[in-house]
């Protein structure tokens, strides 16, 4: 896993690693809750809410890639 990667929040997660969204980056184009469909919800004004505290790795990984705005990432919990 690069220095790059980890930075971005696009490494493999860790076991204590949650997916995030950074609302203020985030512009609510909706890409994420299509390919997380059951994880991620959009609210009124498409924005996404994250509902499930583990979702699919390899897809999380692909919704963190085609962010257009980036506001998706792997964080640790610890």
């Amino acid at each position: 896993m690069s220095l790059i990667n980890r930075l971005l929040g696009t490494a493999a997660p860790s076991r204590s690693a949650t997916l995030a969204v950074d609302r203020t980056a985030c512009a609510g184009h909706g890409i994420c809750a299509h390919i997380l469909t059951g994880t991620i919800d959009l609210d009124d004004w498409g924005y996404p809410i994250i509902s499930a505290d583990e979702p699919d790795p390899d897809l999380a990984a692909e919704a963190i890639k085609l962010c257009p705005a980036k506001a998706l990432r792997w964080i640790d919990r610890a």
